[in-house]
């Protein structure tokens, strides 16, 4: 049901992106940070749970770009869960609006 190496599609992605750093997630996996502000995290092949402000995850949802939080659904977390090939690519791109996000907060 993962998507075999997609866990360093995604890493190589984000590894592109200014500021960004990586280390291992709490609850497994790898978190990946814009100075102190998680962006995301990915829990290998199978899994990307990514942060955003309460209405954006809300649109996202009610888009069908993502999902609830699997253990956190009233969060402003969303889940990606990677069965194929495209939900890759826009779990890259979620990550992408994620850092945009934070990054515009950290230059105010």
């Amino acid at each position: 049901m993962a998507v075999s190496g997609a866990k360093e599609r995604i890493d190589a992605a984000l590894q592109g992106w200014s500021g960004i750093t990586s280390q291992p997630h709490r609850f497994g996996g790898t978190e990946y940070c814009l100075g102190r502000r998680e962006i995301g995290h990915v829990h290998g092949d199978s899994l990307v749970d990514i942060p955003f402000p309460k209405e954006v995850r809300n649109e996202l949802v009610t888009a069908g770009r993502a999902e609830p939080h699997h253990i956190l659904p009233e969060s402003g977390w969303v889940s990606i869960y990677l069965r194929q090939a495209s939900d890759v690519d826009r779990a890259i791109e979620l990550l992408r609006f994620s850092f945009e996000i934070a990054y515009q907060r950290t230059t105010k």
